[in-house]
């Protein structure tokens, strides 16, 4: 950490009595002197079915289920959209992807098409003076760090993480660089962090066409010294300890387990000759891998062990007791770069991958863990959503959130008071041209605005497969016009893109 950093950090915690003494306190902070912290740690393309505690046979994740024995996991929670950008966009502002400003992964920033100059990082940028959960816990009088993957804004754009309401940031600033686990650098407060040993900036830069990528020894060789998420972790646990004596948010958006597929051999090997194996041969711009569902597999196992590390740090420093610990995911799992949703049965008993509004790609594990508050071993089927943090957060601080949000705290779930829980009245998406809404138990979609709605009762057909729209007029009626209301116009994201003229 950087003394710039410290400083900041003594400055706000000398100012913390008079913030704290002008807000209404939540009342087991009243009850313990303390405001708590909070960690949120959101996997990437991590698919509903991905963890032991929500049926995972095949990957091994005794840390995350462990969480889930001791806290509360959720069955009917949400990602904000069905790819990384725009649920992220949705976590940090409270507002669904009919009103939030990011509703896709667009890759033009503020100085020109990412992918058409490989010099050039970031995606589109977030607003300046951006009202997000990082902001909110600024001005609560709380340190505030985000490590990983950010994805909404790139150097120098006013989306970067330190404008956007967190003290400190390290990890990827864009999407694509994210494709490599063994970047040439990440970034931390505005400046490149080189990671020595890393040769190559992929997918930016093109491989040597001397290297054989299906040759164990040279995909160790061009793979590099420093893995990124080893990097972060580290960095977390820093924050952790420089932070140990103010009260901290920390969002940790991982880049795991999305492609490529990379991982250190030491966690390969614990995966070694336990599945079939088809070497993959790196297409659609991801590197090849010689064992591609052991180095998945793997991935999110050490993903785990950190969160491990993570969680007995806490306890070291006795934060154990005054930390909310959130784990999620951003949407469901790929089907690319080498994975094999099927093999692992990603998205459990849903249909649909990322990309998609159907129940796979936009259903994710949410487990929720603050000893003393929350019941170990407890489960909900309250339906939530990303855009219901922000909310939870102001409730747990008592203060106002924003009037222009969607989202609805989750507090009294949390500390299993369902009775007192405010429902949804409906839940929203869009992306790309689609529409999808859940309305208690029923689930709608839409491809295109003057497309079918097809229709699923999510409590008979979980596996959304018999539409039975026809059957049920009325219910179709009124979420035709949720699809109109829900939604303001977005200049960047529409519904029906123009076609292009042919010159």
């Amino acid at each position: 950490m950087n003394s710039n950093f410290t400083r900041r950090t003594f400055l706000k915690t000398a100012g913390l009595g008079a913030v704290a003494l002008s807000l209404p306190q939540f009342e087991f902070c009243k009850k313990t002197g303390q405001r708590p912290n909070v960690i949120f740690i959101l996997a990437d393309d991590l698919g509903y079915g991905e963890l032991g505690c929500y049926g995972q046979e095949k990957i091994r994740t005794p840390n995350i289920d462990k969480l889930a024995v001791q806290g509360m996991k959720f069955t009917d929670h949400y990602s904000g959209s069905p790819v990384c950008a725009p649920s992220r966009c949705v976590l940090l502002t409270g507002k669904h992807t009919g009103h939030s400003y990011i509703r896709g992964n667009d890759e033009m920033n503020e100085r020109g098409d990412v992918w058409k100059d490989r010099n050039l990082e970031g995606q589109r940028p977030l607003l300046p003076n951006t009202y997000t959960v990082g902001t909110m816990y600024q001005k609560a009088g709380y340190t505030t760090g985000a490590v990983g993957k950010w994805g909404l804004g790139g150097p120098g754009d006013s989306g970067e993480p330190n404008k956007q309401g967190f003290d400190h940031w390290y990890g990827y600033l864009c999407q694509r660089v994210a494709h490599n686990y063994y970047p040439t650098h990440l970034w931390r407060n505005g400046k490149k962090h080189i990671l020595e040993g890393n040769e190559y900036f992929y997918p930016h830069q093109k491989l040597p066409e001397d290297r054989d990528p299906y040759d164990k020894a040279s995909y160790a060789e061009y793979s590099g010294k420093q893995y990124s998420m080893d990097m972060m972790v580290d960095e977390t646990l820093g924050f952790i300890r420089n932070n140990r004596r103010n009260p901290f948010f920390l969002y940790l958006p991982f880049p795991v387990p999305h492609v490529a597929i990379q991982v250190p051999e030491d966690s390969l090997k614990e995966y070694e000759g336990a599945f079939p194996e088809t070497p993959y041969k790196g297409e659609k711009g991801y590197l090849p891998h010689p064992a591609p569902r052991a180095g998945y597999a793997a991935m999110i196992t050490r993903m785990d062990r950190e969160i491990g590390r993570i969680m007995a740090l806490l306890t070291e420093l006795g934060l154990d007791k005054n930390t909310l610990v959130i784990f999620s995911s951003d949407n469901g799992p790929t089907f690319n770069g080498g994975t094999d949703s099927d093999f692992f049965k990603s998205a459990g008993s849903l249909r649909g991958l990322k990309t998609t509004l159907y129940e796979g790609g936009i259903r994710v594990p949410m487990i929720a863990r603050w000893p003393g508050k929350i019941e170990p071993g407890s489960e909900s089927d309250h339906i939530s959503a990303f855009w219901d943090f922000l909310p939870t957060f102001a409730e747990i601080l008592g203060i106002e959130p924003p009037k222009d949000i969607d989202g609805v705290s989750l507090l009294s779930t949390l500390l299993g008071k369902p009775e007192k829980q405010k429902k949804h009245d409906y839940l929203y998406w869009e992306y790309t041209g689609r529409q999808a809404v859940r309305l208690g138990d029923w689930k709608a979609y839409r491809r295109g605005v003057s497309g079918d709605i097809q229709l699923y009762n999510l409590r008979e057909d979980i596996g959304e497969q018999h539409d039975v729209a026809s059957q049920n007029p009325d219910i179709v009626s009124r979420i035709e016009e949720i699809m109109k209301s829900a939604r303001t116009r977005s200049e960047f994201f529409p519904l029906v893109r123009k076609k292009k003229k042919k010159s």
